[in-house]
């Protein structure tokens, strides 16, 4: 037995301390600003907490028969609850409980000298103004909380009217017992409404950014594997050369076969190194780019390189956009790396136009520089509205991976006649090549 009773009082014990920190509290919890109507809900509570007052005041006057110096206080007490309960519903809710009670017994006393009849325990205006508190109270707080106030309220309740009681009075307790309940019940499915609501914009706003972060991945992961096909062509003319150079020289010495051996064998390992690092990257096979350019390649075909941008600048005029070019510089071969991330700036720029800027015209200038290709690509103002879109909008994020991927920079915006430019500086080495004559243009020696 006395096992069982040290159970239950720790129980108890650990109940009561539940509830002190759950209602024993001046903490500020303030309710906040509507999203449509901003202010106007605090407005309106303290319209009604003066209401409120305006109404308990005579009540307690003229039916209660209370003094003017108790019924003011009590008045003031019930009203202002319902205006605290906006930044601090647990004291407010405090504050209306020990108005109702106070009032009560201060009635209970004088119906019991002068036996008049009264609405008793609670007043009318007390019931509307705890009812209101209960509401913004469960608007505010955890549901046990709110549980556990209803319940208190319930047992203060019971106490008054049904232990103590009075004489020839209209009980109200039952009613308000249950207008608080719904109040509580009600409070607590808007609080739960809000809280799912605010919810679903972090859920959503985290899975824009995961989308967001996936795109990049995804972007990242398309250029490596065209660079790897690049990569692994260099090094398969490494192979290639190494093996073939002995032969081309008469006796050659054997630490030549050597060195060239060693350097056949370096790119055949390098390689094997090259397709396992493909088969990572295309361990979730991607959305084959067939025809990307407009010419119906396949996507394992050579990737493109700046040769190929008359054949695509065709292929955009062919789909309806005006597009010019502009060739500035000496122009010459440029690594292949570079080579292919101007192509497919220029590709996804042009690509863009004909998406967003219907009825515009493009213009498509690269200036080779000492060390440095400049890229830029710029619209008019679009001619009508663009049609719904059902692409993700990261062409951008891909441009400037490219770009950054070579040391470079990329810069994109509307231009100051409604258009847009998109602008990239890919960093080359002072020369890697020949210069090489622009489409058209007949060789330097003049020859036919």
């Amino acid at each position: 037995m006395g096992g069982v009773t040290e159970t239950g009082t720790g129980r108890a014990l650990r109940w009561l301390r539940v509830l002190r920190d759950d209602l024993w509290t001046v903490r500020a919890d303030p309710l906040p600003p509507s999203v449509w109507l901003r202010w106007l809900p605090h407005g309106i509570v303290c319209l009604a907490a003066l209401g409120i007052f305006a109404g308990d005041l005579p009540q307690l006057q003229d039916h209660g028969r209370l003094a003017f110096g108790l019924a003011l206080p009590v008045a003031l007490a019930q009203g202002g609850a319902v205006a605290l309960a906006l930044w601090r519903p647990v004291p407010a809710w405090w504050l209306s409980m020990a108005a109702m009670v106070v009032g009560a017994f201060a009635v209970r006393a004088l119906m019991v000298v002068d036996g008049h009849e009264f609405t008793w325990p609670w007043t009318s205006a007390g019931i509307i103004g705890h009812l209101l508190v209960s509401l913004l109270l469960a608007l505010r707080v955890r549901t046990r909380v709110s549980a556990e106030a209803l319940a208190l309220t319930a047992l203060a309740t019971y106490v008054v009217q049904g232990l103590v009681g009075g004489p020839n009075y209209q009980p109200t307790g039952e009613l308000a017992v249950v207008l608080y309940a719904v109040a509580v019940v009600l409070g607590i499915a808007l609080r739960g409404r809000r809280e799912a609501r605010a919810e679903l914009v972090r859920q959503t706003t985290l899975t824009t950014e995961e989308r967001a972060r996936r795109t990049l991945l995804e972007e990242r992961s398309r250029i490596a594997r065209e660079l790897h096909d690049v990569v692994a062509h260099h090094m398969s003319v490494i192979s290639i050369q190494a093996q073939v150079a002995p032969h081309l020289v008469q006796d050659p010495p054997e630490e030549l076969r050597e060195n060239l051996a060693g350097i056949r064998q370096n790119a055949v390992e390098a390689l094997t190194e090259l397709r396992r690092v493909l088969d990572v990257l295309r361990s979730e096979p991607p959305v084959p780019h067939a025809g990307e350019d407009g010419s119906g390649a396949a996507p394992h075909a050579p990737q493109p390189t700046l040769d190929r941008l008359p054949a695509l600048v065709e292929n955009t005029r062919a789909a309806g956009l005006t597009v010019t070019t502009e060739i500035t510089g000496e122009r010459r071969p440029l690594p292949p790396a570079v080579e292919l991330s101007a192509y497919r700036i220029v590709q996804e720029a042009l690509s863009n136009v004909l998406r967003h800027a219907p009825g515009a015209t493009a213009r498509v200038a690269l200036a080779y520089g000492p060390r440095e290709l400049r890229v830029e690509v710029v619209n008019t103002r679009p001619g009508r509205a663009a049609p719904p879109s059902s692409g993700a909008g990261h062409g951008l994020l891909g441009m400037r991976e490219r770009a950054a991927m070579l040391g470079g920079s990329l810069t994109a915006g509307p231009g100051a006649d409604g258009g847009y430019r998109v602008r990239a500086l890919l960093p080359v080495p002072s020369r890697t090549g020949p210069a090489i004559p622009a489409p058209g243009s007949p060789p330097k020696d003049g020859t036919a």
